[in-house]
C-alpha cells in the first residue's frame, strides 16, 4: 500500500502561546529563590536584571535559530506581568551589553533552577508513562561537539584518534533521566570526555525513588549500577551484553527465571565450576 504523501509544517512557536504554558510548569518563586541562593541578584539598579538574564537563557533555547535582539523582543513581549513587574518600559539592548549581563550571572543560578524544576510531570492519562502502575523512566548518555578553545580543551578534552591525527573538537559528555511520555529531563550531567557514561549515569540514580521502572541499554550494564537503582527502591528493566550469561537458578512458570548477579569483575558461581570441570578434563589425575 502506498503512503500518502506527507508534508512536514515547521512549528512556529507565538509568545502569548508560550509563556502562559510555562508558568503551569515554572512556579515565579523559584526565580526568586534560585538567585537568592546562588546570590546571582545584582548589586546596584540594573538596565538588565538577573531575572531577565535568567528568563531570557530560557529563551534561548526556545527561539534558538533567531538573534538574541529578536528572542529578548519576544520575551519582553510574552512575559507575564507576575515576571517582569507591571510599568517596565523597555529599551532593546544591544547583543553586547546582553552578553556582559550573561556574564555577570553566570551559570550557577540556571543548575539551581533546574534542580528546582525539573521533575516527573505525567499523570495516568500521558499515553506511554506508565508500565502496569509504574513511572517509566530511562538513563541514557551522548557525546557532542564543542567550540574548540582553550578552556574546552583543557575541561573536557578531545576525543582519541589515529595515529598523526587530531580530533577536531573537543567533546562533551552528557547523561540524562528522562521521563517516558513526557521525555521531559528530570536529572542530567555534562562531564569531560573522558569520565565514562557509567560513572556519571549512576550519580542520576539519586533521582529515582519508589513507583518507578528505569530502563537502560547494555553499556550501562553492570553490578554497581543495579544495586545503586535497587537502594534507591525502583524496579529496573535493562539490557545485558552479550558476554554476560546468568546462571538459571529458578525457572518460573512464564518462561523466565530467577539468577544472580556477580560483582563486577567477579566470576560467576556457575562460570567458577566450568571453569573447575574444563581444567580437570585437560588435566585428567593420573591412575594408579
Amino acid at each position: 500500500m502506498q503512503l500518502p504523501k506527507l508534508t512536514l509544517i515547521p512549528p512556529k512557536i507565538q509568545s502569548g502561546d508560550l509563556f502562559p504554558a510555562l508558568e503551569l510548569v515554572m512556579d515565579s518563586k523559584a526565580f526568586s529563590q534560585a538567585i537568592a541562593e546562588t546570590k546571582s541578584q545584582e548589586k546596584r539598579k540594573r538596565v538588565l536584571p538577573t531575572y531577565v538574564i535568567v528568563a531570557l537563557v530560557i529563551a534561548m533555547n526556545l527561539w534558538s535559530a533567531d538573534s538574541i535582539i529578536d528572542v529578548f523582543k519576544n520575551l519582553v513581549a510574552g512575559l507575564a506581568a507576575q515576571w517582569i513587574p507591571k510599568g517596565c518600559r523597555w529599551r532593546t539592548p544591544t547583543g553586547s551589553s546582553i552578553s556582559g549581563a550573561r556574564q555577570r550571572v553566570g551559570s550557577r543560578v540556571m543548575t539551581r533552577l533546574f534542580e528546582k524544576m525539573a521533575r516527573p510531570l505525567a499523570t495516568l492519562q500521558t499515553p506511554g508513562a506508565f508500565l502496569n502502575g509504574l513511572r517509566w523512566m530511562a538513563i541514557d548518555g551522548t557525546l557532542f561537539d564543542i567550540p574548540d578553545t582553550e578552556p574546552n580543551a583543557r575541561v573536557f578534552g578531545y576525543p582519541g584518534t589515529r595515529k598523526g591525527t587530531h580530533a577536531a573538537f573537543p567533546k562533551a559528555r552528557l547523561v540524562l533521566l528522562v521521563e517516558l511520555g513526557t521525555h521531559l529531563i528530570i536529572d542530567a550531567l555534562i562531564s569531560p570526555y573522558k569520565i565514562g557514561e557509567r560513572v556519571r549515569a549512576r550519580k542520576l540514580l539519586r533521582s529515582v525513588g519508589e513507583g518507578m521502572l528505569l530502563t537502560w541499554d547494555r553499556g550501562l550494564h553492570s553490578f554497581k549500577m543495579v544495586k545503586a537503582a535497587l537502594e534507591q527502591k525502583c524496579h529496573i528493566l535493562g539490557r545485558i551484553p552479550a558476554n554476560v550469561k546468568f546462571e538459571v537458578v529458578q525457572e518460573l512458570a512464564d518462561g523466565s527465571y530467577l539468577s544472580w548477579i556477580a560483582p563486577d569483575h567477579a566470576v560467576p558461581r556457575f562460570a567458577r565450576s566450568q571453569i573447575k570441570e574444563k581444567r580437570r578434563d585437560q588435566n585428567p589425575r593420573p591412575s594408579h
